[in-house]
């Protein structure tokens, strides 16, 4: 149901107070608990509901059937509010590793975030995950420790572990008033006051002086803070120094500019479920976090050979857009558009820089969760959604008079896949549409053809996002599938340097072919590289027009390495040398020439099968410390360190993702069901002799198999 239509767009005079924000963390921090209750305060909804609520309807933003069900959020959701004169744009996002690509995509886009951290937990394997993302596209951030009501909560050693795990620089401007049960309230270190929340949903501020015997302990923190600023904001050190008193307003001064300079992270506390902390964290939204004028944002300029362009959001300026995510709506492809520059307004013809296609701007909407409002035009600074676009996640749109083109965002490679088929034939219409509309609307969903067995292959980020896709296929297209046991992603490397010679002859009568490479296959320095090809020939040996053809040979041949058919990544090909023939060679001939030299010679560059290591997280009570160290062990596992807090253990663990199906269920019944656990990709590393025995021999069955 569409909400009423909104009649007045963000004006840019008042684009100084609008704030694009993202909230992030690991998963069962509290991050839609806290969206729900920033949609309360801001008059957004009218009822509070919880992540797994007794009413079964669920958070405003958890709108997925599948989310209630499971409890999770597994898409980005955007929605907006007002918080005093402030217009605040607001995606919601996921915690679990499987949907990574979800806050990938809204960091790309936002202007500042909250990095939501559990005040018992503190900094978890996705918190980390999440740092990494933020410092990867310079997300100024405010950091929120939720959960103070918990048993063990301690913000004090949370925001010790932004700087010991995270290496970032917290400063806290709040300290709670109680712990755990006793938690009642929060001192402002900045006014120095107290607030406590009252009313069934905490929505009554009260502010009070600072009890008697917190005093000592606000003042303390206070220092503190001044002291912290002083190390990075020189107005505040001269004054500092000079043992002059430092202003309420050049703290807050000190903490935007030092905030949106990203050397400094506010830390703020409270305790979403339990209604304390919010509102002010709000004001912190207002006060720190930038505004979209706040932010560089570059594009270039392929008209001027991708010349580098500064965009400015000004109204007046040509429109320039980002499509961050798409989404099958009610109504066709709702595609998601972070504006820039420039003015969109219905009816407005725009370019899609990629393919150069000219689009008419039909309905534009904001989005509050998977309910829209109209409107008629938005501005550079907004976050927007539009219909009827054909197009894919990362797209620029501009104005038909220039063609500028935006950097997409990180999109991580596939870890998992899962042979799947429909049950009844005759669903196969609907199993294409609906895997084709997947890929599409996720950069991290890929969909193959086996070419030896014909079966489709789905590939993701985990077993849990490929079990989302397939309960999807049946609730939203109606196609039961059958799948096979998850695979995993492995890759081939090479070990050694060794040189080749091939000569490729072949004579049919007419014109012949004939091409000749010599040169030398070698491991890449650089892990992070899959291939590289360096053209080292000289004095014409082979002509110029066909290098391209023998770097295109060596590619191809690398797409499918000859022990188990995967991927041959980190390699590095040195052409040396070669011959050619004035009338028999080809781009043809020297791209088959190149192919088979590296099957001729891939068994002698001591060739190695890569697995995906990855990096596991359990909590546990202590009892069953022992049960959880044993069961790692038994799954190939490297443990990476144990810590402790209260009677809580967490372990960290390196293990290969191929010992890792099924742990869920092995982690359950040895612990009652009191453990948890999280897994993300660490890195590739090469397996034990004896298991690329296994798997190069189970390949060759299975392909003499397909060959009968």
């Amino acid at each position: 149901m569409a909400l009423p239509k909104e009649k007045e767009a963000l004006s840019y005079e008042r684009l100084e107070n609008v704030r694009n924000i993202g909230i992030s963390a690991h998963i069962d921090s509290g991050k839609t608990t806290l969206t729900e209750r920033i949609l309360y305060y801001t008059g957004r909804i009218h009822k509070i509901e919880e992540v797994k609520g007794k009413s079964g309807v669920g958070a405003t933003m958890d709108f997925m059937e599948l989310e209630r069900e499971k409890g999770i959020t597994i898409q980005s959701a955007a929605t907006f509010c007002k918080w005093g004169e402030n217009n605040i744009n607001i995606i919601d996002t996921p915690g679990h590793v499987d949907f990574t690509i979800e806050v990938e995509r809204a960091l790309r886009v936002l202007d500042g975030a909250i990095m939501v951290l559990c005040g018992v937990a503190g900094v978890q394997s996705q918190s980390i995950t999440v740092d990494r993302q933020m410092k990867r596209y310079n997300v100024p951030r405010l950091a929120f420790v939720n959960k103070l009501d918990r048993q063990g909560a301690n913000p004090y050693r949370v925001a010790g572990q932004l700087k010991e795990k995270l290496g970032l620089n917290p400063i806290m401007v709040q300290i709670p008033i109680g712990a755990e049960d006793q938690f009642v309230g929060i001192i402002d270190l900045v006014n120095m006051d107290a607030t406590y929340f009252d009313g069934d949903n905490g929505e009554n501020m009260r502010v009070e002086k600072i009890p008697a015997d917190y005093m000592a302990k606000a003042e303390e923190y206070r220092q503190k803070m001044i002291e912290g600023l002083g190390d990075v904001d020189d107005e505040v050190a001269t004054l500092f120094i000079e043992g002059k008193e430092v202003s309420n307003d050049l703290i807050r001064k000190a903490i935007r500019r030092q905030t949106l300079g990203l050397k400094m992270v506010a830390v703020f506390c409270g305790s979403a479920y339990r209604n304390k902390g919010v509102q002010k964290l709000l004001d912190g939204v207002a006060a720190y976090l930038p505004n979209p004028k706040e932010r560089i944002n570059k594009a270039y300029d392929l008209n001027k050979g991708e010349a580098e362009v500064i965009l400015e959001a000004s109204p007046d300026k040509p429109f320039v857009g980002l499509a961050f995510k798409l989404e099958d709506g009610r109504y066709g492809q709702l595609t998601y558009l972070r504006l820039y520059q420039g003015t969109l307004s219905k009816g407005d013809f725009i370019m899609n820089a990629k393919d150069e296609r000219r689009i008419k701007v039909g309905r534009i909407v904001r989005m509050h969760a998977n309910d829209m409002v109209d409107i008629d035009s938005a501005r550079g600074g907004d976050i927007i959604a539009m219909f009827g676009i054909d197009c894919h996640s990362g797209d620029t749109f501009c104005h038909e008079d220039i063609r500028y083109s935006m950097t997409s965002m990180f999109v991580p490679a596939p870890v998992v896949s899962l042979a799947v088929k429909p049950k009844d034939k005759t669903m196969g219409n609907n199993f294409s549409k609906a895997l084709n509309r997947f890929t599409k609307e996720d950069p991290t969903f890929h969909v193959h053809q086996d070419e030896e067995s014909s079966e489709t292959i789905m590939s993701g980020m985990g077993e849990l996002h490929l079990e989302i896709y397939c309960e999807r296929l049946k609730r939203e297209f109606g196609v039961e599938t059958e799948t096979g046991q998850p695979q995993v992603a492995y890759r081939e490397s090479i070990t050694k340097a060794t040189p080749f010679d091939y000569t490729h002859k072949k004579q049919t009568g007419g014109q012949g072919q004939f091409a000749k490479v010599v040169g030398v296959i070698e491991p890449h320095t650089d892990p992070a590289i899959d291939y590289e090809f360096v053209d080292e020939v000289v004095g014409g040996r082979i002509p110029r027009e066909f290098i391209p053809a023998c770097d295109k040979g060596f590619k191809e041949q690398l797409k499918k390495g000859l022990l188990i058919g995967f991927p041959v990544v980190n390699v590095k090909v040195r052409l040396q040398d070669g011959a050619f023939h004035v009338v028999d060679s080809s781009e043809m001939a020297f791209r088959i020439c190149a192919q088979t030299a590296i099957r001729e010679f891939y068994h002698k560059a001591g060739p190695t099968i890569l697995e995906p290591i990855m990096k596991v997280e359990v909590e546990t009570p202590d009892e069953f410390q022992g049960t959880i160290l044993g069961g790692l062990n038994q799954r190939r596992g490297m443990i990476l360190g144990t810590t402790t807090s209260g009677n809580i253990c967490t372990v960290t663990a390196e293990v290969p993702l191929s010992e890792m199906f099924g742990y869920s269920n092995d982690i359950r019944s040895g612990t009652q069901g009191k453990a948890t656990f999280t897994m993300e990709f660490s890195r590739y590393s090469s397996v034990p002799k004896s298991k690329q025995e296994e798997l190069t021999k189970k390949y060759a069955e299975e392909r003499a198999k397909a060959n009968k």
